[in-house]
């Protein structure tokens, strides 16, 4: 079985969980509503998605 032969700092343990965290969820301002919708999703308010209607518009 394979044994570290010296202990490992804890800089070098902080660069390797340095890609374990949680990304965060961006958000793009619609151009037509000008509400925040994730990118490359259809925009729920409007029923938009690249210009075309895709769903009927949600009413409130």
């Amino acid at each position: 079985m394979a044994v570290p032969k010296r202990k490992t700092t804890p800089s070098k343990r902080n660069m390797r969980r340095s890609h374990d965290r949680l990304p965060v969820n961006t958000y793009i301002e619609d151009a037509d509503s000008g509400e925040l919708r994730r990118p490359h999703h259809i925009d729920l308010k409007t029923g938009m998605y690249r210009g075309r209607q895709v769903l009927e518009p949600k009413d409130d």
